[in-house]
């Protein structure tokens, strides 16, 4: 059985946040949950704003949640905006349909967690939060 061990999610934090300082990205919050949609691990860097974590969860949960990277549930929420919105309801408001929110894979493509990142434009958090997981040996799904 393949799970998301507390290191590999500490080597996607660690990493994600590099890969944002090399890039110049904004501070960023990260998010690491497993495939429970638990928290495991995160960080946020001085100077993020104040609900930075809970957008990060936000993609992280929705992407574990739905078994979608949350690149794919922005397009449904474009798509279906009557149906985004119920599940939205359904889920306590918890979904954040907006990229950043990457799922992690083992080598069997089984889902076992989700990164959400932050700070920076969508495609900079899934950038940084792809980077993690693949140092970690996962494979990252943004949708």
């Amino acid at each position: 059985m393949s799970e998301l061990t507390l290191a590999a999610a500490q080597t996607i934090v660690s990493t994600a946040l590099k890969h944002a300082r090399d890039n110049n990205y904004n501070p960023i919050a990260i998010v690491v949950l497993d495939g429970r949609g638990s928290l495991k691990a995160s960080a946020a860097e001085d100077n993020t704003s104040l609900m930075r974590w809970k957008v990060a969860f936000g993609k992280a949960w929705g992407a574990v949640a739905w078994g979608a990277g949350s690149k794919r549930i922005e397009k449904i929420a474009v798509e279906r905006p009557h149906f985004m919105a119920a599940a939205a309801h359904l889920m306590d408001g918890g979904i954040l349909p907006v990229g950043g929110g990457v799922l992690i894979r083992d080598k069997d493509k089984k889902i076992i967690g989700a990164v959400g990142i932050s700070g920076d434009t969508s495609d900079n958090d899934e950038a940084a939060g792809a980077a993690g997981i693949r140092a970690a040996g996962h494979e990252a799904d943004g949708g």
